[in-house]
C-alpha cells in the first residue's frame, strides 16, 4: 500500500498548476457557465488525462460523523424551545410574572449570547479545527444549563441563558461547515438537511419534556438539567470523529487530510478528493483572511447574499412562532400543549420532506417555494385578526396559518441557508464568512425575540403579520435574483464558478 506524504503532493505541482489555469478561466463565470461546469463525482480524471469510473462513495462511512455533529443542532433546537412551555412557570417561580419585557429578556438573553459566540465561531473553527470548536461550544451550554437550573432569581436565569447562547452561537455555523466538508457531494444536500431535522427533534424534545411544567412545581428546572446530557455526548463523541479534510489541507497538513478522506470516503476515492482540494487555494496561514475582504472586498457579494438570506429568514417571523406559540395559541383558546406538539410535528415533517428533495429539486427551488408559502401563511394570520373573519373562522385561520408557516419554513427557509452558505463560500474564507452571516442571524433573532410580544400588544396582529408577510415576499424576490443552484457540484467546482477576480 502506498502512503502519500506532504512532499509527494508538492511534487504534483504541475498537475495543480494545470488545475489552477483551468480555475482562472472560470473567474468570470456566469450562472450559465456554472450550470455547464458539471462533472459527476462518479468519475475521476487521472494525471494521464484518462477518466476512470470509480462510482459514488458509500454514504455510510461519513454518516456516523454527521450524526455526532448534528447533536449540536439538537441542542440548538432544544434551547430555543425549552422556554416555550416553561416560561409561565419560570416567571411565577422567579417573580417576574406579567412582565412581557422580562419574559422577552429570558428568550433574548440566549440569543444575545449566541450573537457573541457566532462572531468568534469562524476564528475558533479555523484556529482550533472543527472538532475542537464543537467541544468548545458544548462547555458553556453545560455551564449555562446548570446555572439556569439552580437560579433563584431573574438575573441568574439571564446569566445562565447568556452562557448557553454563547455555545449555541458557536455550534450551528461549525455544524454547517463540518457537514458540508465531510459529506460526499451526491448526498451533501441530504446530510445538510439532517441538521434541520436535529433542530426539529430538539424543539420537539423541549416541548414534550416541558409538558408537566404547569402541573409539577419546579419541573422547569429538570428541563434545564436534561440538556446537559446531549451536550456532554457531543463533547465526548466528537473526539472519535474525523477532522475536516478541508481544514487540514488549508493548514498544509495534506497527509492527515488524506487519512481523514480515507475514513470518510474509502481508499478508492482519496486521490480524486485530494485532486479536487488542489483546485482551490491552499490558503496558507501567511495569507490570512482580512475582514476588509469580507465586508467590502472581493468576497463582499457572497457575504452580502449570505447575510441578507439569514436576515430575511429571521424577519419572516418564524422564530416568533417557535418562541411564543404557547402565548398565541392560548389567546386563540387552543390548549398550548396540543398546539405546540402540532407545531413540532409540522416542523419535523417538512424537514424530512426537505431532506428527501434537497438533492433532487435543488436549493433554490425549495427556497422560493418555502418563502412563498410563508407569505401566504402570514397573510392568513393577518386576515384572522380582521373583523371579516368570524370567531371560529379567525381561530382556524390563526392556528392553520401558524402550522402552515412552520411547515413551509421547514421545507426550505429553515434548512437551506446554512447549507447553501457553507457551499458558496470559498474554503479560505468559509468559516469566517459563516461567522459574519450567523452574527447577522442572531442579531435580528435577538430583536424579534425581545420585541415580538410588545409589538403584538402595541400595533396588533394585523399589522405585525402583514410586515412578516412583506418580508417573505421580499425574500422570494431576493432569492430569484441572487441565489445560484449548487446541487450536484463539489465544493471546489462551486468555488471556481463563483471565484471573484483578483
Amino acid at each position: 500500500m502506498l502512503v502519500a506524504t506532504e512532499d509527494s503532493y508538492v511534487s504534483m505541482g504541475e498537475g495543480y498548476n494545470n488545475l489552477a489555469m483551468r480555475a482562472s478561466t472560470y473567474k468570470r463565470a456566469t450562472s450559465r457557465d456554472f450550470n455547464a461546469y458539471d462533472r459527476d463525482e462518479s468519475t475521476a480524471r487521472l494525471p494521464n488525462g484518462m477518466v476512470k469510473d470509480i462510482g459514488n462513495p458509500s454514504w455510510w462511512r461519513s454518516f456516523p460523523h454527521i450524526l455526532v455533529a448534528t447533536v449540536s443542532s439538537f441542542l440548538f433546537g432544544y434551547h430555543l424551545g425549552v422556554v416555550n412551555e416553561t416560561l409561565e412557570s419560570i416567571s411565577l417561580d422567579l417573580g417576574f410574572s406579567g412582565s412581557t419585557m422580562a419574559e422577552g429578556l429570558v428568550v433574548s438573553s440566549c440569543l444575545g449570547g449566541a450573537f457573541v459566540g457566532s462572531i468568534f465561531s469562524g476564528w475558533i473553527a479555523d484556529g482550533l479545527g472543527r472538532r475542537r470548536a464543537f467541544q468548545l461550544s458544548a462547555l458553556p451550554m453545560i455551564m449555562g444549563s446548570a446555572m439556569s437550573a439552580m437560579t433563584k432569581d431573574l438575573w441568574g436565569m439571564l446569566l445562565g441563558r447568556l452562557f448557553v447562547g454563547t455555545g449555541m452561537g458557536i455550534g450551528p455555523p461549525v455544524a454547517a461547515l463540518y457537514v458540508a466538508e465531510v459529506s460526499p457531494t451526491f448526498v451533501r444536500g441530504t446530510f445538510g438537511s439532517s441538521t434541520q431535522i436535529a433542530t426539529c427533534l430538539g424543539l420537539l424534545g423541549a416541548l414534550f419534556i416541558g409538558l408537566p411544567a404547569k402541573t409539577i412545581l419546579g419541573w422547569w428546572r429538570i428541563c434545564f438539567w436534561v440538556s446537559i446530557i446531549p451536550a456532554a455526548v457531543l463533547a465526548l463523541f466528537i473526539e472519535f470523529c474525523a477532522e475536516s479534510p478541508h481544514w487540514l489541507f488549508k493548514r498544509g497538513r495534506a497527509t492527515e487530510a488524506e487519512a481523514e478522506f480515507e475514513k470518510l470516503l474509502g481508499g478508492s476515492h482519496v486521490k480524486y478528493a485530494m485532486a479536487e482540494l488542489g483546485k482551490s487555494d491552499r490558503g496558507d496561514e501567511a495569507d490570512a483572511v482580512r475582514l476588509s475582504e469580507l465586508l467590502y472586498g472581493r468576497h463582499f457579494r457572497v457575504v452580502f447574499i449570505g447575510s441578507t438570506l439569514f436576515a430575511l429568514q429571521q424577519l419572516s417571523g418564524i422564530n416568533a412562532v417557535f418562541y411564543f406559540s404557547s402565548t398565541v395559541f392560548k389567546s386563540a383558546g387552543v390548549p398550548s400543549e396540543f398546539a405546540n406538539i402540532c407545531v413540532g410535528i409540522a416542523n419535523l415533517s417538512g424537514s424530512i420532506f426537505a431532506m428527501l428533495l434537497m438533492d433532487k429539486l435543488g436549493r433554490k427551488v425549495l427556497l422560493l417555494g418555502s418563502f412563498s408559502g410563508m407569505a401566504v401563511s402570514m397573510g392568513l394570520q393577518a386576515i384572522a385578526a380582521t373583523s371579516f373573519a368570524s370567531r371560529y373562522g379567525s381561530l382556524y385561520l390563526s392556528v392553520g396559518g401558524m402550522l402552515l408557516c412552520v411547515l413551509t419554513f421547514s421545507l426550505g427557509a429553515g434548512p437551506v441557508p446554512g447549507l447553501l452558505l457553507s457551499e458558496i463560500f470559498p474554503n479560505r474564507i468559509r468559516a469566517k464568512a459563516m461567522a459574519i452571516c450567523m452574527a447577522v442571524h442572531w442579531l435580528i433573532n435577538f430583536f424579534v425575540g425581545l420585541l415580538f410580544l410588545r409589538l403584538l400588544e402595541q400595533i396588533g396582529p394585523l399589522v405585525l403579520y402583514s410586515i412578516f408577510a412583506t418580508f417573505c415576499l421580499l425574500a422570494v424576490i431576493f432569492v430569484k435574483g441572487n441565489v445560484l443552484e449548487t446541487k450536484g457540484k463539489s465544493l471546489q467546482e462551486i468555488e471556481i464558478a463563483l471565484l471573484p477576480p483578483e
